[in-house]
């Protein structure tokens, strides 16, 4: 058996908190030059391929720049810094909530990404969270939806990384999440929810299929006053949307979700009217590597259930 080689290291800085590209050539290549092979599988124009390849866009992993007359050579690693559009900042504070040698946790607002996906690049938890710091080798060992505002786990070494992954994957990581939702007396409470969730790619909602369940959520009633309920969200899996899923499925979909029960589309850009009244509250877990027992609780609070009179909190 041939083992594959590592792969080699970025020669490019990051960029406003964002890794360079990274691409290899096909081992089964046909070009006569590195050019013919980005100009005919990258999406700009050749136009743009050959201004980038002139100002040494492209470097391989010495960091040399590839020349327009760079002979194609199967399996070189490429490396390159996309043209990234601009975004609108996200005014809210990324809140650090705990950090050492090995972990970082924040608390993140509403409307915030976790990580770089489709339009959101520089404006994410992780790329800020890497320029403010100064750690480029941070990364994220679990995820929240944009919309979903609250605890968020960060590794500060990659060889860690992993570790603290497990910790979600083997489900030895307590979560607890709270929403606002409406308040239905007929409903019974505590329950536990579950169902087979599924996800296509590039389809907004998820939805419930039939089938063996991979979903399952607790659902307790904190508190209700006015027609809303505050509830406590006890996610024993981690599927995507998960809690909002549920939710919605027992009638009580979560004040100013877009997508569920009706997919009223993405929130724009720039549009911070109507957060999601959705927070992860808390995360508790045993230090994979320190050994540390660690129990975090956001200072954030839901718009829709302000905080009692004489508490803070730090609103989106």
């Amino acid at each position: 058996m041939t083992r594959s080689r590592p792969v080699p290291p970025s020669p490019l800085p990051q960029r406003e908190g964002v890794d360079a590209v990274r691409l290899r050539l096909p081992a089964d290549g046909t070009w006569d030059t590195v050019r013919d092979h980005l100009v005919d599988r990258l999406a700009p124009p050749a136009e743009v391929i050959d201004g980038m390849l002139r100002d040494g866009a492209f470097v391989t992993a010495d960091g040399t720049p590839v020349r327009p007359d760079t002979s194609y050579t199967p399996g070189l690693w490429l490396w390159f810094h996309r043209d990234l559009p601009p975004e609108v900042p996200v005014p809210f504070p990324l809140d650090v909530v705990y950090r050492d040698a090995h972990i970082v946790v924040v608390d993140k607002p509403h409307f915030l990404a976790t990580t770089p996906r489709g339009s959101h690049v520089t404006e994410t938890a992780l790329a800020r969270l890497r320029r403010d710091l100064n750690l480029p080798d941070i990364g994220a060992a679990h995820r929240l939806d944009r919309l979903t505002a609250g605890l968020v786990l960060f590794t500060v070494r990659p060889a860690e990384r992993g570790a603290y992954q497990t910790l979600f994957a083997e489900k030895r990581i307590h979560k607890e999440y709270e929403a606002v939702a409406p308040y239905d007396k007929e409903l019974t409470l505590p329950r536990t929810v579950r169902s087979r969730i599924e996800k296509e790619r590039g389809v907004i909602a998820a939805r419930e299929v039939p089938g063996e369940p991979n979903a399952e959520s607790r659902v307790e009633l904190v508190e209700h006053r006015a027609g809303l309920g505050r509830y406590r969200l006890l996610p024993r899996t981690g599927r995507t949307h998960q809690l909002r899923v549920h939710m919605s499925t027992l009638g009580v979909p979560i004040v100013g979700d877009p997508v569920y029960p009706v997919v009223a589309g993405p929130v724009p850009d720039g549009d911070f009217r109507r957060p999601l009244q959705l927070l992860a509250r808390v995360l508790e877990f045993t230090d994979p590597v320190t050994g540390r027992a660690h129990r975090f609780v956001s200072g954030r609070t839901l718009e829709a259930w302000p905080a009692p009179p004489g508490t803070t909190g730090t609103g989106q």
